[in-house]
């Protein structure tokens, strides 16, 4: 078989794509340190794409007050995205810095990273792709857009950029 028909036959176990699990992506903090996501099994975990130059911004205070809030049982993950009106065009010292003095942030940042697209993050691929997390497809719309992860490792659902973190819609599965 060739290997355009490989890619062309649904049916073929090579096309096909196993449930990968959240904890074996690879993704590096603010600081260029890996951050090993296996390290938060047992808890919730919260990725929220963010910008420091977005109308949304100003949910980085709400997403430290639920970091704070739900700190046993809640990981609250921030990735900075520069895809969305450019509105995330600083570096990693520039980022950390706006975050910690502006916002009080000390929940975890990870590097600057394509959230959608070509350059895809592995990490976005799984938050997206029903084929790689088993539960749901979506599309990152815009900034402060939130994938909430159960203790399992498994999606539980995605929130659009107008439900502020603190909302019970991602509060009630916690």
């Amino acid at each position: 078989m060739g290997l355009l028909n490989v890619f062309n036959n649904k049916n073929s176990k090579e096309n096909s794509v196993p449930n990968t699990s959240i904890y074996d992506i690879k993704i590096n903090s603010l600081q260029g340190k890996l951050i090993d996501l296996a390290n938060f099994k047992g808890k919730h975990i919260l990725f929220v794409n963010v910008a420091s130059k977005c109308g949304f911004t100003p949910q980085y205070k709400e997403l430290q007050k639920l970091h704070d809030t739900y700190k046993d049982t809640l990981v609250v993950i921030g990735v900075p995205c520069n895809q969305f009106g450019n509105q995330e065009p600083g570096s990693a010292f520039e980022i950390h810095e706006f975050c910690e003095v502006n916002y009080g942030v000390d929940f975890l940042i990870t590097e600057k990273i394509d959230v959608k697209g070509s350059h895809q993050h592995a990490l976005y691929k799984w938050l997206t792709d029903k084929e790689i997390n088993g539960y749901k497809n979506s599309t990152v719309k815009w900034n402060f857009q939130k994938y909430l992860v159960n203790p399992n490792g498994q999606l539980i659902d995605y929130f659009y950029s107008i439900t502020k973190p603190m909302s019970k819609k991602i509060t009630k599965h916690l």
